[in-house]
This record gives structure tokens, C-alpha cells and sequence, in this order.
């Protein structure tokens, strides 16, 4: 019997390698960078994976084998319920520690005999058909998530390897041939709105171009939808599972007036959130372009059933929209770690202040029917209360929020003491913003 620990030592575990920074800060698994082994999560399952050489964090143990070729066996060993077992045997604690990882019993004969069976052609290469994970190849055709992947596609969306980011034998991927299905501009509204076809048309098209030949009403129950047709999952269904799916961080948002009639319109939020005034460009060919077409054929449709009450809600979205692009709160951003001066004025987005802090204005708009959903179609679970921690002191003419705010005080302007508390709900005009600016540039 081998151990993975002691004097006949098969791995080195490359969490027990620390040293510290010039800030002082604790750097551990140096020793395992740029090496292969296998990665396995502390916590509870103690889910393993294989390692490439990357930088890890601290709830998780590295296996490196003393010789690449064993990595097979161990791999075979730690990806079976045998090693679990083995592990909890020696220690019950939910964090398992990183010394009784290596203690654990291990036949290096037997396992690199089953490696082998399991692994003729070798270990697999990285791969996943979820649509959460970095290394995804963005095909519906194969994926866990057809329909979700499909829309995303079809609004522009893409996955890291078919923008160029590779891995470790994952590399970039080239054009799969949906990209000639996707929006130029990032907008795809449900009805047939400026000459485009309507989003479920667009979307078969897609759909066909990535499976062939395929079961609409299979793909639609697959996502435990009821709806009886695209048209019905697209409205009712589509927003509230790609919430669900990725953590109530949507990249893809459902904005709309209210009524299952109206007005209906998927965003690419990566386009919606667009450097350099781009995505300010966006919600306003949103508001006045799309929108706006959709209002004059209500107006020039008004003896139609339904006309006026369509016409009545369109227009009511388009003013939540307008207050969005000009930002008066509660329309307005507010991003808690940029200084005063830095701070957005109407919708002027960073997306990498994230979707939780970007989102807001359209939450916080009126509501057209969901309370507390604002102008979209679902509700996700977004809270900007106070987050935990404090900050080191800051300058309160810069940062005022984290010098005592009651709550509630729009344009606050600081307290008397710095408490350094994270809180995200704070609610500033484009008037007071814009003052701070101009007292920036004196500086």
C-alpha cells in the first residue's frame, strides 16, 4: 500500500507552500503553478477536478504527483466515491484539513490499472455542455441549456473562447456559424418592431442553424415550462429561468410595459452596459427607436382592439425609460467604491461595477406589474443593503456614504464621524454629482 503522504510519497501538496507578500499578505500553492495535478474543494463533497497549473484559493487542496505519469491513477482514485470515503474516515470535519489529505490509503498498482481501463486514450480533455462554466463552447447544439444558450446567441451574446481566452487544453474557439444569427445592436423585441421579424421567428432560425431538424415542444418542457409555443416561453417563461440559472446575475434583461399584449424587449446587458457612452446610445435607440415605432403603430392602429390601453402602457414605459437616461433618483447609479466626481450621471454604466449595482435604476422604476420588479419581466433577487466589512478611512468630500448616512438622506453629504459602512442604496442627483465633478477639476 502506498500513502499519498510519508517517506514513499506519491504527491506534494501544494497548499502547505506559503510565504508572504510585500503587503503582508499570505501567498500559498506557489509550488503547484504551472504544474498538473488534481484540485479537490475542501467543503464537504471535497469535489475534486484537475489542475493546470493555476492560481488557487484556500479552500482547496492540490495534488501534485511526483511523476506526470501517476496522474491518471490518482485522478481515477480521487474522482471515485472510494476516496471520499476514505477521507471522511479519518476526518468527519466539514473543512477537511490539508494533512489528512495526503494520509489517506492509496494502491498506486490498482488504480493506475483502473486509470487505464477508464482512460484508454488518456485523460479527457476539459469540457462542459453548462452554459455557467468559463470553458463552454456558446453552441446550443450540445448544451445542458439549448433554449437559454439559443437566446443568448441570438441577442450577441458570446462565451470567453469564442472572443479569443483560452486554457490549458482549452483554446479559443472560431466562428461556429451563429454569429450571422445574431442582432447587430443588441436589442430583439418579441413582436415584429423597425422591420425586424418577430424574436420566436428569429429565434427557429438559430435553433435549425445549430440542431437541424428539432422538437420545439421537447425543448420547451425540458426548461419545465408549460408555454405552448416560443412566442409563450420568450414572454412568460424565458427571464425568470435565466435569472435562476445564472445566480439572479442576468446578462440577458426582459423590459417591458406590463401587459402581455404590449411591448416586450430581450437586451444584451454587456451591450446595454457599453464603454465610451455605448450603452447610453443603446437604451436610448431603446427608448425613442424601438419603443417609439412601437407607440406610433398603437397611435396609427387606434380603432384596433386594444390600441389605447397598449398605447397608454407604452408610453408609460417610455417615461421610466427617460428618467433611466436622465437619472434622478431613485433612476440613478450609484457605484459605493468610486469617489464622489467618479460617480454616473444618468445611464452612464460600467459593467464592471456588476450587474447588481447597474440593474437598479430598472428595478426601482415604477412598477408595471411584478412588485418590486420595476420594468422587468421578473423579479431577481437583488438586495443593495449594507455589505459586510468596513472600509479604511476615506476622505469624506469624496466618499460621504461612509461617513455616518441615516438611511434615508438623499445627496448626503457626510456626518460628523467616518464609520466606513458598505452601503449600496444611496441615491444621489445628476445636480449634486455634477457639483462634485466641477470641485474635482479645481483641484
Amino acid at each position: 500500500m502506498y500513502h499519498f503522504g510519508g517517506r514513499e510519497c506519491v504527491v506534494d501538496l501544494a497548499t502547505l507552500t506559503e510565504e508572504a507578500d510585500a503587503l503582508g499578505a499570505a501567498i500559498r500553492g506557489r509550488s503547484g503553478w504551472g504544474k498538473r495535478g488534481v484540485a479537490i474543494r475542501q467543503l464537504r463533497s471535497l469535489y475534486p477536478t484537475l489542475f493546470s497549473g493555476d492560481i488557487f484559493d484556500t479552500n482547496v487542496a492540490v495534488l501534485i504527483p511526483h511523476d506526470e505519469e501517476t496522474l491518471s491513477a490518482i485522478w481515477t482514485f480521487c474522482s471515485s466515491p472510494e476516496f471520499t470515503d476514505a477521507v471522511r474516515r479519518m476526518d468527519k470535519k466539514k473543512n477537511v484539513t490539508n494533512g489528512t489529505m495526503v494520509k489517506v490509503p492509496f494502491d498506486l498498482a490498482r488504480w493506475q490499472k483502473l486509470g487505464a481501463e477508464k482512460y484508454p486514450q488518456g485523460l479527457p480533455k476539459p469540457f462542459s455542455s453548462d452554459p455557467r462554466q468559463w470553458l463552454f463552447n456558446g453552441n446550443p447544439a450540445g448544451s445542458d441549456q439549448p433554449l437559454q444558450v439559443a437566446v443568448a446567441r441570438l441577442l450577441g451574446y458570446q462565451w470567453p473562447r469564442q472572443t479569443g481566452s483560452s486554457f490549458p487544453d482549452c483554446p479559443a474557439l472560431p466562428a461556429d456559424g451563429m454569429e450571422t444569427h445574431a442582432d447587430a445592436d443588441g436589442i430583439v423585441c418579441l413582436s415584429a418592431v423597425r422591420g425586424e421579424r418577430t424574436a420566436s421567428d428569429r429565434l427557429r432560425t438559430l435553433l435549425s442553424a445549430s440542431l437541424g431538424q428539432y422538437d420545439e415542444h421537447g425543448l420547451i418542457a425540458a426548461t419545465d415550462s408549460k408555454a405552448q409555443s416560443l412566442d409563450d416561453w420568450l414572454r412568460d417563461n424565458f427571464f425568470a429561468q435565466h435569472c435562476g440559472l445564472f445566480h439572479t446575475r442576468p446578462f440577458i434583461w426582459h423590459i417591458w410595459d406590463g401587459r402581455s399584449d404590449g411591448f416586450h424587449a430581450l437586451v444584451n446587458y454587456h451591450k446595454l452596459a457599453g464603454p465610451d457612452g455605448a450603452g447610453r446610445k443603446l437604451l436610448d435607440l431603446l427608448t425613442f427607436s424601438y419603443l417609439g415605432d412601437w407607440i406610433k403603430k398603437q397611435r396609427d392602429e387606434s380603432q384596433k382592439p386594444g390600441a389605447e390601453d397598449r398605447l397608454i402602457a407604452a408610453e408609460a414605459l417610455q417615461a421610466e425609460l427617460k428618467a433611466i437616461l436622465a437619472g434622478e433618483p431613485p433612476y440613478d447609479l450609484f457605484i459605493r467604491w468610486k469617489p464622489h466626481h467618479q460617480q454616473p450621471i444618468g445611464w452612464e454604466p460600467d459593467i464592471n461595477d456588476g450587474v447588481r449595482l447597474n440593474i437598479r435604476p430598472f428595478l426601482l422604476a415604477k412598477d408595471v406589474a411584478s412588485k418590486g420588479a420595476g420594468i422587468l419581466r421578473f423579479k431577481p433577487t437583488v438586495k443593495w443593503d449594507k455589505d459586510r466589512g468596513k472600509e479604511p478611512a476615506r476622505p469624506k468630500s469624496d466618499y460621504p456614504w461612509f461617513w455616518t448616512w441615516d438611511e434615508t438622506t438623499t445627496d448626503f453629504s457626510g456626518g460628523s464621524a467616518f464609520d466606513g459602512n458598505r452601503w449600496n442604496d444611496c441615491h444621489y442627483t445628476p445636480a449634486f454629482k455634477r457639483a462634485a465633478r466641477e470641485r474635482s477639476k479645481k483641484v
